[in-house]
């Protein structure tokens, strides 16, 4: 089944509580082959797993429609080139209604152009002008583009909204002006009872009713078409209630008070929630926008010996860019002429511009500061980085994290369960309370109290709870260089209590360094030996080797080629450079060619202890300096153990290494100083297999643990602890199988995720609490009679409000 098993995500538009999501995804799995559906309220996004063979695209396309909801479709124009008939534009349009996410195409041979409707989640204009070049055409004079098809939808029905709520407002506050003035005796008695001021009431809260309160009415038939209950129900159910009651008074035909202006208050003030309410989740999208608008549009290539500028979607591997000073990188690529520096802030989060040189990776989106380099290209369209970036935040952003599940439980029952209390409201008012206060039935009370009943209950509040924040949190991290790839992962990484961090490419750089250059002053200065020792190596590919032809480089020293060269496997080097014989190795090679250490035993002792490599130098059979090389600590490491152990939080260190050279790093960046089984413990000389095992030692024992390792090696480690860290740098590790990735090497990463995911765990709980107390408070309050309805309608819009704008704090949320 795994091997024909297909995702597509879908925009789903008309969603407007927690209830349509349910509905959504009710309708979706009852298709056969449909493996699993997952529908977001805030992303506004199906995400749907199938059995290809078994249902398509258009049978599920088709259930969410059937249901009374739609997909968010974008529109290409295209002028195609090379039709020669009429048959050809029968066959491209046969051949494109073939192409997954395509929806619609009219191909017309007379105008030689092309109108495709789309599912930008699933195809973009790009690959859309792709497919057209595969069949033999060309494609030119684009108008839409992939990217603002869902937003232009959003916009719309902001924009809707908007419309909806100023026709509202237009008859609404007159009409609860005249129905106010009158209650309160401002308009004398014979007008209020004359016909003509009765109907003028009907009419300008008619329009309200149906016109402005169309949508609810719309929503509640296709919620119970669908044998459901959302929010739709509830408001047309109460509006009617007032409004309908109204009618046989205006006729006549019974004695009463008018409640127009009660049905008409309702409505308007719901659709002003609704109005705020969507620009609000609007901006809770900024962050995956802001990422979206980070790449190039147009990219300078080489063709046939000429600079042409073309369409990004139109660059190839292989290209060759070219990127002037102050331009964006198109693609990702390998620099194969020139030298520049690049800004990767936008990216990584790192501050300071980094130098490219050919032969090194440049990412796209990223900007050109100085220098014009050439580049070939390496990974275009959904290949390149940033668009790996923008697939996992929107991943994140479409799951459900599991602290959603109580919502969705209570949100499943919810509209049916405030149905009956509503009922039992009325019922309650108009048999139960006259015996109690012995007062005559009242049939107006009891109604009134019911409205309130149905108006106040919201379940938008509870289907907006999680999503909205786990949404502003991805792509916060995002834009810190941190990504989450499933809300679980946030929430999980809130809750941990243990870190352990794996020694190498991650306390420290994972690359050998030369930390000390000492040398025998009255024989040899320290450079000069540096530079005959580096010379020798030119010809080791030994790590050690590397780490001191690299620090001459360092230091600016102009090497050159040993006349004389031999390797001593696993000890050291012998070579001749200037006619002078150059010996390096360990002790133990030095000792056993019949030299002593002279004075220099003490501080290879010293620098052992911390745990350095130490190689000496012998220059014609005289001992005259010796190297120390270590891996070296990151530049935040012992900055970030600190940050992570003021949260309260244990921290260890896990590695291959010996326990000397493992206490020596703890102790440099502070771990030692908490003891052996506290939060600084050491766990040394462990395998990579045996990894996994002391993790589980740790959950056994009720820890939450985090592990956080290069992702690769680590793999078995970070699968089995509950928040799997991985932290490096470049573009490979997008593609990290790790829940949790950081983009950039910086320990300070795993601190800034906790702390996000904890403000953002944070959030969710504030949120999930207004959402339940809100209801659990006042519910009973509106069924007892303290709530007017037109307060109620209030508070309810007001409910959705709140949540979505305390979760739009963490867009300001401070890492400190």
């Amino acid at each position: 089944m795994a091997a024909t098993q297909k995702h597509i995500t879908l925009p789903v538009t008309g969603m407007t509580c927690a209830n349509c999501v349910a509905t959504v995804e009710r309708s979706i799995k009852k298709l056969d082959g449909v493996l699993g559906a997952n529908v977001n309220l805030t992303t506004e996004r199906a995400s749907v797993d199938f059995d290809p063979s078994l249902v398509d695209q258009g049978q599920i396309l088709d259930r969410i429609q059937r249901a009374g909801y739609g997909i968010a479709l974008g529109e290409a124009n295209l002028i195609i080139q090379r039709l020669s008939d009429d048959n050809d534009a029968r066959r491209l349009q046969t051949a494109f209604l073939k192409v997954e996410g395509v929806v619609e195409a009219e191909i017309s041979f007379a105008r030689a152009s092309a109108r495709i409707k789309y599912i930008p989640t699933i195809v973009s204009v790009g690959e859309i002008r792709s497919e057209i070049k595969s069949f033999g055409f060309e494609s030119s004079d684009i108008t839409g583009e992939s990217e603002d098809a869902e937003k232009l939808a959003r916009q719309r029905e902001i924009q809707r909204q908007r419309s909806l709520l100023i026709i509202g407002l237009i008859f609404t506050i007159p009409l609860f002006a005249l129905s106010t003035l009158g209650d309160m005796g401002v308009i004398p008695h014979g007008i209020i009872s004359a016909s003509w001021f009765k109907w003028t009431l009907f009419a300008l809260a008619t329009p309200v009713q149906f016109y402005v309160g169309r949508q609810y009415y719309v929503g509640a038939y296709k919620a119970l078409r669908n044998r459901s209950a959302n929010m739709d129900v509830l408001i047309a159910m109460g509006t009617s209630a007032a409004y309908f009651y109204s009618i046989p008074i205006l006729l006549g035909l019974i004695e009463g008070h008018f409640y127009f202006e009660t049905a008409a208050v309702i409505i308007t003030l719901i659709v002003m929630g609704k109005y705020l309410e969507a620009r609000a989740k609007g901006r809770t999208s900024d962050a995956i926008r802001k990422l979206m608008s980070l790449g190039a549009k147009k990219a300078r290539v080489e063709r046939e010996g000429q600079e042409v500028d073309v369409a990004i979607d139109e660059v190839r591997i292989g290209d060759i860019v070219l990127v002037r000073p102050g331009e964006k990188i198109p693609v990702d690529g390998v620099v194969i002429a020139g030298r520049s520096s690049v800004d990767e802030s936008m990216l990584t989060g790192e501050s300071m511009p980094l130098e490219k040189a050919p032969g090194d990776e440049v990412i796209g989106a990223t900007l050109n500061k100085l220098g014009m380099i050439k580049l070939e290209a390496t990974k275009v369209g959904q290949e390149t980085f940033l668009a790996q970036i923008i697939r996992l935040v929107e991943e994140a952003q479409g799951s459900k994290a599991p602290i959603q599940r109580l919502a969705d439980q209570v949100s499943a029952i919810f509209v049916p369960a405030v149905i009956v209390v509503a009922l039992v409201t009325f019922l309650g008012w108009y048999f139960v309370a006259p015996h109690i206060t012995d007062t005559p039935q009242d049939f107006t009370k009891s109604l009134i109290n019911m409205v309130a009943v149905l108006v106040i209950a919201c379940p938008c509040a509870m289907g907006l709870a999680t999503p909205t924040a786990i949404m502003v949190g991805t792509g916060k991290g995002a834009g810190l260089g941190i990504l989450f790839k499933s809300s679980g992962a946030l929430e999980h990484a809130g809750r941990i209590t243990t870190v352990i961090l794996d020694k190498t490419g991650t306390i420290t750089r994972g690359q050998p360094a030369v930390t000390d250059v000492i040398s025998d002053e009255a024989r040899i200065s320290k450079d000069q030996l540096l530079y005959l020792a580096a010379s020798a190596e030119k010809a080791s590919e030994h790590p050690l080797g590397e780490a001191i032809v690299a620090e001459a480089g360092n230091r600016g020293l102009n090497l050159i080629d040993p006349e004389e060269f031999s390797a001593i496997a696993g000890k050291g080097i012998e070579a001749e450079i200037e006619g002078k014989k150059i010996v390096i190795g360990s002790p133990s090679l030095i000792l056993e060619q019949g030299l002593n250490l002279d004075g220099f035993a003490p501080k290879i002792d010293e620098l052992q202890a911390e745990a350095k490599s130490v190689v000496l130098v012998v220059i014609d059979k005289q001992l005259s300096g010796l190297i120390a090389i270590a891996d070296t600590l990151k530049e935040n490491s012992p900055e970030a153990i600190q940050a992570l152990q003021e949260m309260n939080l244990e921290v260890a260190m896990i590695t291959g290494d010996n326990q000397q050279t493992a206490f020596a790093i703890a102790e440099q960046v502070g771990l030692m100083s908490q003891g052996e089984n506290g939060s600084g413990s050491v766990m040394a000389e462990v395998l990579p297999g045996e990894k996994a095992s002391r993790v589980s030692e740790l959950q056994e024992s009720g820890r939450i643990v985090a592990m956080v390792g290069d992702g690769i090696n680590d793999a078995p480690a970070l699968a089995q602890a509950d928040v799997g860290i991985a932290i490096g740098t470049g573009t490979d590790v997008a593609i990290a199988t790790a829940p949790v990735t950081l983009i950039r090497g910086d320990l300070m990463g795993v601190v800034t995720a906790i702390r996000l995911s904890r403000g953002t765990l944070r959030t969710i709980k504030q949120n999930l609490f207004w959402a339940f107390i809100y209801n659990i408070l006042l519910i009973p309050l509106a069924a007892l009679g303290y709530l007017n309805p037109m307060l109620a309608a209030g508070a309810m819009a007001f409910s959705s409000i709140f949540v979505v704008t305390n979760s739009l704090r963490l867009r300001g949320f401070r890492l400190e």
